[in-house]
């Protein structure tokens, strides 16, 4: 066995401990799996095995080693001539690539961080009292008291709810440190905004029942956090480097895939619950709304209530005006309905085993029964199905906000120079003109009575009456007549759900009539071309309107979250489609597919819309970030993945040599930005949990299954070390069985294994 081998086969058995251990903690719990597995002596022995080997082939490459082999092409001698005598050739000798050394040193850098923190750091949770004085916390790992060299004073707490619900939003600490008896800092510590003295840093993570207490997390780790950190930007650094030197495989790939790819041609309960008709309901979807801190079409609303519920911007063939004001009217039956959308979990904890339960499921004669976990989450308890009992959660405050008559903020007033917006269950101002308190506080109870008496007329009459009123009192603060419509038009047009499903499937049927021709060594039929790219240059087409639609209305470039990003990256990979599909036969089913799936994660993220404000621990950018930037790395290896068995099938018949050489070519090209985006999504995440939650790594089976997908992919990327990876039927075979972690980490996990991120 040679030495570079050894870091592999150690890497291989790092990522089948990590699997195991996986299973470890679903069987036995969290605790057993870190100690038995995740932080075990032998675990730290085998990363520090790799991190060494792993070096000491690096030095050996440093030193000049000659190789007989350069790029993976052999390297031939100056034949002898008549006039120079025949001497043995002198071996070229691997030139330095500044770019990978770097980015090996980084990884160097991230373990030795990581070991860093394990050996000397300490995490543990602090209990405050307001107006006490505390020096000391509880260890984490060993339950032992630590000392602080200064103290703590909680000198108030705040406890931020949704309007008109109980359920907190955020909760503020406020904090004083004291030394030798005087105070030399304050600072605020909530979800998101991090307290630091001292080389300590406090995290908001729960509170006492009576609001006079906060547990906050503290974590001292003044070294380990930095190396970890330095290693993340030189990593960071390295990828871009990768990318862009001319000296590095990228940028040599790129060119042979430019210079050697040939141009070729290639009916449930709410039938028995109240509905407006769809001419009445869409006439209330025209009144204006103050909604998530924006004046939009009550139709907006209306649409990401039905979809935050249903899962879906329609029931049943109602319309999500019709559902919306279903509730409303007739809240006695829609409660009844089966229409609110939950997890396993949840269900489990309702007693049913249905995913869709009604609004009635969630209480008994103990009343609300999601109660007791929520008091668990809220003190700071770490629950696996925390997050599908948060969402559940706001599901309901949602619908109690509609009942008690807070959620539809639409009667404008105004109040010296500002202009406010109220529901009917807010307290209006004592000073209000009586005709104004009694129009808020009485039309919706009018249209009620006159819709139960089918008067629809009459209907109409009172919700013009109610959008002149808007439009009178809101004068010169509304959005313009252009803007209304605009976004009434992009509610009505956009069809990302099925979208996505068509571009799947057309990539899938494409791409099996593009290979049977191909095999066949048949061009493709004129009409089959032509249809193809009539459906690409239409689904362009109408991307690029949604997407500049979507924009108009949201007054900013349409980038801002992760459903406008995937919407977007969809619209880039069918442009590279069209702009190269002549090159490659194979890049228009494969550039169809791409954008399906991508418009696929878009359609997961808009099937729960944000309509009350976020978490703030869920709302930073950072999330948006990681999730982004994993799922473009999963869309890559997809590609890579259908690569795989064209080649597989074309290597399985003789004489496609060229073809396999041209997939083999794109599988490389495209595994460096797949394992960047990987990496950088991985090492977003981390740090996004180590700013919301005192903690960059948790170990959690998601976390831990990305890491293994990272290092199976990682491993193609050294097929200098590895020779059989040079064969293009063993490399190709490695990347179709590759994708089975990203199977297991998007979808086995969610199903087998659970976690914090078993929602995601």
């Amino acid at each position: 066995m040679r030495l570079r081998h050894i870091p592999f086969l150690l890497l291989a058995a790092v990522s089948i401990a990590l699997a195991a251990a996986t299973f470890v903690e679903h069987a036995k719990g969290h605790e057993a799996a870190v100690s038995t597995v995740y932080t075990a002596w032998w675990m730290i022995a085998l990363w520090a095995a790799i991190a060494v080997t792993g070096l000491a082939v690096v030095v050996r490459r440093l030193m000049g080693k000659p190789a007989r082999r350069l790029c993976g092409n052999s390297v031939a001698a100056t034949p002898p001539t008549s006039a120079t005598p025949a001497t043995p050739p002198t071996p070229a000798r691997r030139q330095p690539r500044p770019a990978a050394l770097l980015l090996h040193l980084s990884l160097l850098l991230i373990l030795a961080g990581a070991l860093v923190t394990h050996l000397w750091s300490t995490q543990g949770v602090i209990g405050l009292r307001t107006g006490l004085r505390v020096n000391q916390y509880v260890n984490s790992e060993n339950r032992a008291v630590e000392w602080l060299p200064f103290q703590v004073l909680l000198t108030d707490f705040t406890l931020e709810t949704y309007p008109g619900t109980q359920s907190p939003m955020d909760y503020v600490s406020q904090v004083s440190i004291v030394e030798k008896g005087t105070v030399t800092k304050t600072m605020n510590i909530s979800m998101n905004n991090v307290g630091e003295y001292g080389g300590y840093r406090f995290y908001q993570s729960g509170y006492d029942p009576d609001l006079e207490g906060a547990h906050l997390m503290v974590s001292h780790d003044p070294w380990g956090l930095r190396i970890t950190y330095t290693g993340y930007g030189l990593l960071f650094l390295s990828m871009l480097l990768l990318m862009v030197l001319p000296k590095e495989g990228f940028r040599r790939l790129l060119l042979l895939a430019v210079l050697l790819w040939p141009a070729s041609h290639a009916t449930m309960a709410a039938s028995a619950a109240y509905v407006l008709p769809l001419a009445t309901a869409d006439r209330f979807g025209d009144l204006y709304v103050n909604y998530n801190g924006r004046i939009c079409p009550m139709q907006t609303l209306a649409k990401d209530f039905t979809t935050k519920l249903y899962g879906k911007p329609k029931y049943e063939g109602y319309s999500a005006e019709q559902v919306l004001t279903g509730f409303l009217l007739d809240p006695a039956e829609w409660t009844t309905v089966p229409i609110i959308k939950v997890k396993d979990a949840v269900a489990r904890v309702l007693g049913t085993d249905s995913k869709y339960v009604a609004y009635q499921d969630f209480h008994d004669a103990n009343g609300y029964k999601l109660d007791p976990l929520l008091a668990d989450i809220r003190q700071g308890k770490q629950l696996d199905d925390a997050r599908a009992i948060l969402d559940a959660d706001e599901k309901m405050n949602i619908l109690l906000m509609l009942f008690n008559g807070e959620l539809l903020r639409m009667y404008p007033y105004h109040e010296g120079n500002s202009l406010r917006w109220y529901s009917q269950g807010d307290p209006l101002p004592q000073d209000m003109p009586e005709d104004k308190y009694m129009f808020i506080k009485k039309s919706m109870d009018y249209v009620g009575e006159l819709a139960w008496k089918k008067d629809y007329a009459q209907v109409d009459t009172i919700l013009d009456k109610m959008r002149r009123y808007q439009q009178k009192e809101g004068a010169g603060l509304l959005p313009s007549d252009t803007l209304f419509k605009a976004e009434k038009l992009y509610n009505t047009a956009d069809y990302t759900r099925p979208l996505a499903m068509l571009l799947m499937t057309l990539g899938i049927v494409s791409f099996a009539a593009y290979l049977v021709h191909w095999l066949r060594r048949k061009p493709l039929p004129r009409w089959l071309r032509t249809t193809m790219n009539a459906v690409l240059c239409l689904t362009l087409a109408y991307l690029l309107f949604i997407i500049t639609l979507r924009g108009y209305v949201a007054q900013h470039l349409p980038l801002s979250n992760g459903f406008e990003t995937m919407q977007f990256m969809a619209l880039v990979s069918l442009l590279i489609t069209l702009s190269m599909q002549r090159r490659f036969m194979l890049l228009m089913p494969f550039g169809l597919l791409l954008a399906g799936l991508t418009l696929l994660v878009a359609m997961m993220g808009e099937a729960n819309p944000q309509i009350t404000l976020l978490m703030p621990v869920l709302a930073s950018p950072l999330l948006s970030i990681h999730v982004c930037v994993i799922m473009a790395a999963y869309s890559l290896l997809a590609f890579i993945l259908l690569n795989a068995i064209t080649a597989l099938i074309l290597l399985a018949r003789k004489g496609h040599e060229e073809a396999v050489a041209q997939l083999t070519r794109m599988s490389r090209l495209m595994l460096y930005p797949a394992l960047f985006c990987l990496a950088a999504g991985i090492f977003i995440g981390a740090l996004w949990a180590n700013q919301s939650w005192g903690r960059y790594w948790g170990w959690d089976p998601k976390e831990v299954w990305a890491l293994i997908t990272m290092l199976v992919y990682s491993i193609p990327m050294h097929a200098q070390s590895i020779r059989w990876l040079q064969k293009p039927q063993w490399y190709h075979l490695y990347m179709a069985l590759a994708f089975l972690s990203i199977l297991m980490t998007y979808f086995g996990v969610n199903f087998f294994l659970g976690g914090m991120h078993s929602y995601a």
